[in-house]
């Protein structure tokens, strides 16, 4: 998914590396240029995850060129233009929602649709201003026709056949971004302030938000049938140094939120396993995280303040799963040897695994520095 994945260079990187000539390139996430991995690759690292929108419109790719000048295939509704020394990505409205400047590996929001004083007037016209976000409109390939009638359909048509031909895990994205979305609309510095200053004001925003979400989620669910095993919320609710708010603050105003988004999807989906990413130190917030409901937990950026190994899984390995912190992509996995990398993820696996509750997968994404050296000896050793 979006935030266990592996850049399109660093993805042609590795195909270099280890001989591997056959087959292509997709960038799945226009934002973060993720590449959607081929066969070769689930089997020889034994993935045992995979999203629900592999290979999903096979017939909608373009080529493209990447930063680093190795061809790949993109999705053919992403409307891109070369602007100078970037490149700017357009909205069906014609908006610039997005941009990847000279030198940038990933695009940058260049819109927000509700920064400025007059914002309350729009909440009546929300899902149009979400529109207007580089993270709705650069979706993943399968949610280019949105949650219209066709689109479910296919969706459904989809995972039916993506479980006959795999036996593994299954995981849809759908975000219910509650303070992500809040500063995609808003931008971050006014959102911040709004919860802060305001909060009655940011309440209504999100309130908005999770009317949205719970008639996606009303949408969505009831084409998933048995096909799928998790469903991917997101929210990114830390700093390295600790959460963004005080855990009261999200107590107060997002911890009911979530709670009901989560406890809508148990309704009409008992047998999903709900999955938040949250990157950041989350310590703080892990007990209220845990009385909404998520059962699993994404990146574990054991890098950040108070996100110990040993610490998180002494105290929450009981109630949640973790999913990640198998590797420190900020210094060992892109700059470490590969025994360096190796003795990183067996200290990691030793503290995580034990008693089950962990799914082993690197802090985040696979960066495109990262040496390709460096990714098999993390695999060889999460595989020992």
């Amino acid at each position: 998914m979006r935030s266990t994945g592996i850049q399109a260079i660093a993805y042609n990187r590795l195909k270099a590396h280890l001989g591997i000539r056959d087959g292509r390139t997709r960038v799945f996430d226009m934002v973060q240029q993720l590449a959607e991995p081929e066969a070769w690759y689930l089997d020889r690292f034994r993935i045992a995850a995979v999203n629900a929108g592999r290979e999903f419109a096979p017939d909608g790719w373009k080529g493209w060129t990447l930063p680093d000048g190795s061809p790949c295939e993109v999705p053919a509704y992403c409307d891109l233009r070369r602007e100078g020394e970037d490149w700017v990505v357009y909205n069906a409205e014609g908006v610039a929602v997005g941009r990847m400047i000279a030198g940038a590996t990933y695009f940058s929001q260049d819109c927000f649709p509700m920064a400025d004083d007059d914002w309350e007037d729009r909440l009546a016209d929300l899902p149009r201003q979400m529109g207007r976000v580089c993270w709705a409109s650069m979706a993943e390939p399968i949610y280019e026709g949105g949650l219209s009638d066709a689109n479910l359909k296919r969706i459904g048509a989809h995972l039916a056949a993506l479980r006959r031909q795999s036996d593994r895990a299954i995981m849809i994205a759908f975000g219910a971004n509650l303070f992500e979305w809040g500063s995609f609309l808003r931008r971050m510095d006014n959102f911040l302030l709004d919860l802060a200053a305001e909060p009655a004001k940011a309440a209504k925003l999100l309130d908005k938000l999770v009317e949205a979400h719970l008639a996606g989620l009303d949408r969505l669910l009831p084409v998933l049938g048995d096909n799928v095993d998790l469903i991917q919320l997101g929210d990114d609710l830390g700093t390295e140094g600790g959460p963004f708010f005080s855990p009261e603050m999200y107590r107060e105003l997002f911890l009911p939120r979530h709670r009901a988004i989560v406890s809508h999807i148990k309704r009409k989906a008992p047998r999903i396993k709900v999955f938040l990413h949250s990157c950041g130190s989350l310590y703080k917030l892990l007990p209220s995280l845990i009385e909404a409901g998520f059962d699993v937990v994404n990146p574990v950026q054991i890098s950040a303040h108070e996100m110990e190994p040993e610490r998180l899984k002494r105290e929450f390995g009981r109630d949640i799963a973790f999913w990640g912190g198998g590797c420190n992509t900020q210094s060992v996995l892109p700059r470490g040897t590969p025994q360096q990398v190796k003795d990183d993820v067996r200290r990691n696996i030793d503290a995580l695994a034990p008693g089950g509750g962990f799914i082993f997968c690197q802090v985040h994404n696979i960066l495109s520095e990262v040496p390709p050296a460096n990714i098999v000896a993390m695999y060889e050793a999460a595989m020992a």
